[in-house]
C-alpha cells in the first residue's frame, strides 16, 4: 500500500510524474506509453485533436477512468504512487491535493442544488469546516473568480448563469481546499473570446497568486502559447513532440505539429472568388430589423401577477449581402447573432422591419414561392448532433429534403446524395452510419451536404467549426471555400472566433446587445478597429505569429 503524502513539495522533484503509461480498452490501446513531468507552480499544456489521448491521460492521473481500462506504468504525485490506490485513499487525494474542471460545466454541476453548496461541499469534506463556514469561503471564492454579486449568486441554481459564470463556479469549486494541481480539461472551448480571456486570465492570476501547477488542455495553440511555459503534442494516444512553448509554435519539429501550427485560425487564407461589383444589388437585405422575444415569468413575478418587460433580441439592425459573398457575423453570445439567422430562414417573426431576397419581403413568400424560398436559403446549424435525426443514416438525412421537396423520388434522391457525400469529401462507406456513428466533423460535414442537396443560393453557417477541433475546422473551411467558388455560393458565416472570420470573410458585422456597433471589410475592421467594444474582442484574441495581419484582397 501507498504511504502517506509527503506534506510539502521541493522545487527539485517533479509535481506530478507519468512514467511509461498505456491504457487499455478490450484489445484497444487508447494511450502507449506517454511520459511527462509537471513542476510544481508550473503551467503545461497539452495539445491534439479529439481521440489523441489528451482527456484520457489526465483522467488516468486523476483515477477517473472506469474499472474496465487497463493502465500500466507509473504516475507520482508529490513522490506518491496513485496507480493502485483505492477509493478511499482517492477521495482523500482528489479536491485536496489535485483537481480538475471539465471542458461542459453544465454536465458536472448538480442542477438541483445551489451553486454556493456545491463550492462548500469539498471544505466541508477535506477541511472539516462547519456548513456555514464553508458557505462563507464559497462566497468569497466567487468573488476571487470575478463573479459580481457573489453573495447572491451564491444562492443561485447552475441554470440561472452562464456558460462562463459556470465555468468560474467549477474553478472556484476546484481550487477551494488550495490544491497543488489543477487540470484544466479545454475549460473554454465553446466559450466567447471575451470570456476565454477573462478565464484564462483567471487562471494564470491563480498560478501566479497560489503557485497552483496546471496542465491545461487544449487544441488551440493559441490559448497554449499565451498560457503554458511547455506544450506536449500528442497524436493516437502517443506524445509526438514536447518542448518549450516557443520552440513549439515557432519552430516544430514533428510534422503533425507543423499541422496543428498551420491549421490555426487566422495562420491560413481563403480564395474568395469574389470580386465586388460596383452597384450592386443585394441578394440578401435586412432592413431596421426588431426581433422582440416575451420576458420569462419567476415564481414572484407569477405571485405578484408582475409582467416582466419584453427583451428585443434585435433592435434595428441593417446590413445586405451581395451574390457570391462571405460575409461574418462576430459577437458574444447573446448579441443577437442566432437569433438574425432564424430570422432570415422566417423562424422568427420580426416585430418591425424587413428581411429581402433579390429585392422581396421574405414574409410575402407563400405557397409554391414559399417552397422556393426555402430550397435558396438554407442554414447549417453549430451543432450537427442536435440538427440530424437520430434514426436516420447519413445517406437518408442528405436525401430526405430532396424528396420532400419533390425534386426526386427517394431512389433518385438517395442517388444524389451519394455524390453529395463525395461533393463534401466523405467516404461512400460513412452513409450508411448513423450520428452516434460518426465524428463531430463528419456530422458536421453531413450537415453542410445536407444544406446543398436542394443546391441553395444563400448558405448561413452558425458556429459550424466552433467545437471542432482546428484540422477538422481549417478542412471545413477549405471546403466551404472550394464550393462558394464552384457554385457561387452566398455565405453568412456566424462565428465568435474572429481568427476565422478574418481569413474566411470579405466583410464583417459586430453584432452587440442586439445592434450592430461596426462594419467593414473584415481586414480592416479586424487589425484596426474603430469601436471600443470591437476592440477589447480583437484584444482578447490569444493569437500564434503572423496571425491577424494586413492582408491584401485575394482574389480566385
Amino acid at each position: 500500500m501507498n504511504g502517506p503524502l509527503a506534506p510539502l513539495t521541493t522545487a527539485d522533484r517533479p509535481l506530478l510524474d507519468i512514467a511509461d503509461v498505456s491504457v487499455t480498452f478490450g484489445n484497444t490501446r487508447v494511450l502507449k506509453h506517454v511520459s511527462f513531468q509537471i513542476m510544481p507552480g508550473e503551467i503545461v499544456g497539452i495539445a491534439g485533436e479529439s481521440g489523441s489521448g489528451k482527456s484520457t491521460i489526465c483522467r488516468a492521473a486523476m483515477g477517473l477512468l472506469p474499472s474496465t481500462a487497463d493502465v500500466t506504468g507509473d504516475v507520482h504525485f508529490d513522490g506518491q504512487g496513485l496507480l493502485g490506490l483505492g477509493e478511499a485513499e482517492w477521495t482523500k487525494l482528489r479536491g485536496r491535493h489535485m483537481a480538475m474542471i471539465f471542458q461542459n460545466p453544465a454536465s458536472h454541476l448538480d442542477p438541483l442544488r445551489k451553486v454556493g453548496r456545491q463550492i462548500a461541499q469539498p471544505m466541508i469534506r477535506h477541511l472539516a469546516l462547519s456548513r456555514s463556514e464553508a458557505l462563507g469561503r464559497a462566497v468569497k471564492l466567487l468573488d476571487d473568480v470575478g463573479i459580481r454579486e457573489s453573495a447572491m449568486r451564491a444562492k443561485s441554481y447552475p441554470h440561472e448563469l452562464s456558460g462562463g459564470m459556470k465555468q468560474r463556479v467549477m474553478i472556484a469549486a476546484a481550487i477551494s481546499c488550495a490544491p497543488r494541481l489543477l487540470i484544466a480539461d479545454e475549460p473554454t472551448t465553446a466559450l466567447d473570446v471575451t470570456v476565454q480571456a477573462k478565464i484564462l486570465e483567471l487562471l494564470k492570476e491563480l498560478n501566479r497568486q497560489r503557485g497552483l501547477a496546471i496542465a491545461l488542455i487544449s487544441h488551440d495553440l493559441g490559448v497554449l502559447a499565451d498560457v503554458c511555459s511547455r506544450i506536449i503534442v500528442m497524436r493516437h494516444g502517443e506524445i509526438v513532440e514536447q518542448g518549450e512553448a516557443g520552440q513549439i509554435i515557432e519552430a516544430p519539429r514533428h510534422p503533425y505539429t507543423r499541422l496543428l501550427v498551420d491549421s490555426q485560425p487566422g495562420k491560413r487564407q481563403f480564395k474568395t472568388g469574389w470580386k465586388q461589383v460596383e452597384d450592386q444589388t443585394p441578394l440578401l437585405q435586412i432592413e431596421d430589423l426588431r426581433v422582440v422575444f416575451p420576458a420569462k415569468r419567476d415564481l414572484i413575478d407569477i405571485v405578484r401577477n408582475r409582467k416582466p418587460a419584453p427583451f428585443a433580441a434585435l433592435d434595428g439592425v441593417s446590413l445586405a449581402v451581395a451574390t457570391g459573398e462571405t460575409v461574418g457575423i462576430v459577437g458574444e453570445s447573446g448579441s443577437g447573432k442566432s437569433t438574425l439567422a432564424r430570422s432570415i430562414i422566417r423562424q422568427n417573426r420580426p416585430a418591425a422591419g424587413t428581411v429581402k431576397l433579390d429585392g422581396r419581403p421574405i414574409e410575402q413568400f407563400a405557397g409554391g414561392d414559399l417552397l422556393a424560398f426555402r430550397r435558396r436559403v438554407q442554414m447549417v446549424f453549430q451543432n450537427p448532433y442536435d440538427s440530424l435525426n437520430p434514426r436516420m443514416t447519413a445517406l437518408e438525412a442528405i436525401a430526405e429534403p430532396i424528396w420532400r421537396h419533390g425534386i426526386a423520388g427517394r431512389r433518385e434522391a438517395l442517388r444524389q446524395a451519394s455524390k453529395l457525400l463525395d461533393m463534401v469529401e466523405l467516404p461512400t462507406a460513412l452513409g450508411e452510419r448513423k450520428p452516434r456513428q460518426l465524428s463531430g466533423g463528419q456530422c458536421q460535414r453531413v450537415g453542410i451536404a445536407r444544406a446543398l442537396a436542394l443546391q441553395p443560393q444563400v448558405l448561413i453557417a452558425d458556429e459550424i467549426t466552433s467545437a471542432l477541433d482546428v484540422t477538422t475546422q481549417a478542412q471545413i473551411l477549405e471546403l466551404l471555400a472550394r464550393l462558394r467558388r464552384e457554385r457561387a455560393l452566398t455565405l453568412v458565416y456566424i462565428s465568435h472566433d474572429l481568427s476565422v472570420v478574418s481569413s474566411f470573410c470579405q466583410r464583417v458585422y459586430v453584432f452587440r446587445s442586439g445592434r450592430i456597433v461596426e462594419q467593414g471589410g473584415a481586414a480592416d475592421v479586424l487589425t484596426n478597429p474603430q469601436e471600443t467594444y470591437t476592440r477589447e474582442l480583437v484584444a482578447s484574441l490569444h493569437r500564434l505569429p503572423g496571425q491577424m495581419v494586413e492582408r491584401e484582397s485575394i482574389e480566385g
